[in-house]
């Protein structure tokens, strides 16, 4: 076959659509404890309290309680570390990355009439980073049960004509597979892609065959896969708020979201067990761009001269997404112009993600001027995550209810001043997403914090660390046996604070 460097752009139809899962929903719908170090210090327990950039961010109310114009801005160093078992074998990985993950300014107008009862108003502009999507873990290992990546092949072959998935007279592999693609969708494609491997064989040499058996013999297979992803999600939040009376903060927030999302997966899968095919390697590349809005409303009411309590309401975020795609695989049988598959990038129709609403309630103790302690506590029904036009995500959505529930989040927080120092502390714990609370783990976090007051500017040094264990699938069809990840995220952040 001729051998041709080819850049093939396919639109593909609706049913691709079943290349989006679970675990996307799952990834987009969570937030990071980003922000500032003042914020992340207390770990996030700020609902009650504000006077900070990234607590507008979390209840907009918050900026009401400025007494004069405020801006800031943060920088954070992200270090991930992850311990991945996989049958008998154990690897580790680590990444670290710099990033501005936070930056705003609240304008507060004090309304100088006295038989108002607003006393002011406030207007403000914040980004904040919501979450960082840099990852890596490598699961290594001898899989004894029997599972080879022929699973997942013999899976979305199933049911398939042969005539669907076989190449046309003098037709090239790579001109196959796009136009597979933009007829039949994500499915066949990835049937076509074990057939012409040599993974896979139909039962019956007729284009109306839709059976298949694999060329692999039972045995052990051992897997080295590697999973590495890159990007981040972001908000940009317009506030406006005001102070009614002496006690009552209210405030809005208009959200406007961005995702920038990579990811690569490599899989090389060896046997020894005597069959047609002992090798195999198998990559898929995700690149994912797109953009939402959400809105929050909050208050904040002062009980007491000490106590305080916090109410907020965060939307749904509605996303619109799109998706590339490329893939390549290889075996010890496969022609070598199956190669050329890597030349062609699909490009799916946008999609649209509806993410759960989140309710917070929150308490804080004022002592005066020398510090205070605080708690918030917040519900998220995971399980109310949708892919909309629902129409085209029925069975998707029908599991996304049954495997995802609602989660709580629990923070803690503490800051006590002497002189000009801020010492600061903080605890949470976030329950997992999913039903069998293992998929994704419970996480738990610390944080401990120091700030310096010089008087109109404000220096804010914070380290906090969070750990949670997931069981995560190499795929989410066939081949579903899943490495087991210790995480642990440390964080090293600097906020530079100043009233205007």
């Amino acid at each position: 076959m001729k051998k041709l460097n080819l850049l093939f752009i396919g639109l593909l139809s609706m049913s691709t659509i079943y290349a989006q899962d679970i675990s996307d929903a799952v990834r987009f719908s969570q937030s990071e404890i980003q922000g500032t170090a003042r914020y992340r210090a207390l770990s996030g327990a700020f609902g009650a309290l504000g006077g900070d950039m990234s607590a507008v961010s979390a209840n907009p109310a918050g900026s009401a309680v400025f007494s004069r114009s405020h801006a800031s801005f943060t920088g954070s160093n992200v270090d991930l570390e992850n311990n991945t078992g996989y049958f008998n074998g154990l690897t580790n990985t680590n990444t670290s990355n710099f990033d501005i993950n936070q930056g705003g300014a609240v304008f507060v107008f004090a309304n100088k009439s006295n038989n108002s009862p607003w006393r002011k108003i406030t207007l403000g502009i914040a980004y904040d980073r919501t979450n960082n999507y840099d990852d890596v873990w490598n699961a290594v290992g001898r899989n004894t049960n029997n599972q080879s990546i022929d699973l997942y092949f013999l899976n979305y072959a199933d049911g398939v004509r042969l005539g669907d998935i076989s190449l046309l007279d003098g037709e090239f592999i790579e001109d196959a597979y796009a136009d597979i693609g933009n007829t039949f969708g994500y499915a066949h494609q990835q049937a076509f892609l074990g057939y012409q491997a040599f993974v896979l064989e139909p039962d019956a040499d007729d284009d109306e065959n839709t059976t298949y058996f694999s060329n692999l013999v039972d045995g052990n297979f051992d897997h080295d896969y590697l999973y590495t992803s890159t990007g981040y999600n972001g908000k940009i939040s317009f506030n406006l708020a005001a102070q009614y009376e002496d006690n009552l903060y209210l405030g809005i927030n208009l959200n406007s979201h961005f995702i920038d999302y990579q990811r690569t997966t490599s899989l090389k899968e060896d046997n020894t067990n005597g069959g047609l095919i002992n090798f195999i390697d198998f990559d898929n590349n995700l690149s994912t761009t797109g953009n939402g809005f959400s809105f929050q409303l909050g208050g904040i009411m002062k009980l007491s001269p000490e106590l305080r309590v916090g109410v907020t309401y965060d939307s749904p975020t509605w996303y619109t997404i799109e998706e590339e795609t490329t893939q390549y695989i290889n075996s010890n049988e496969a022609d070598s112009d199956i190669s050329f598959v890597s030349d062609i990038i699909n490009i799916y129709p946008r999609y649209k993600l509806q993410t759960p609403s989140k309710i917070t309630g929150s308490l804080a103790y004022v002592f005066g001027k020398q510090g205070l302690i605080s708690f918030d506590y917040s519900k998220k029904d995971y399980g109310n995550t949708k892919f909309t036009p629902e129409s085209d995500y029925t069975d998707v959505n029908a599991g996304i209810s049954d495997i995802l529930t609602d989660a709580s989040t629990y923070r803690f927080g503490a800051e006590y001043k002497h002189k000009q120092f801020s010492f600061r502390g903080g605890y949470r714990f976030e329950e997992s997403p999913y039903v069998d609370g293992i998929t994704v783990g419970d996480l738990t976090g610390f944080s401990l914090g120091l700030g310096y007051n010089f008087g109109n500017t404000k220096l804010d040094l914070t380290y906090d660390k969070w750990e949670r264990t997931d069981e995560t699938p190499l795929y989410n069809i066939g081949l579903i046996d899943t490495a087991t990840i210790d995480r642990e995220n440390a964080n090293i952040t600097l906020s530079l604070s100043f009233n205007i």
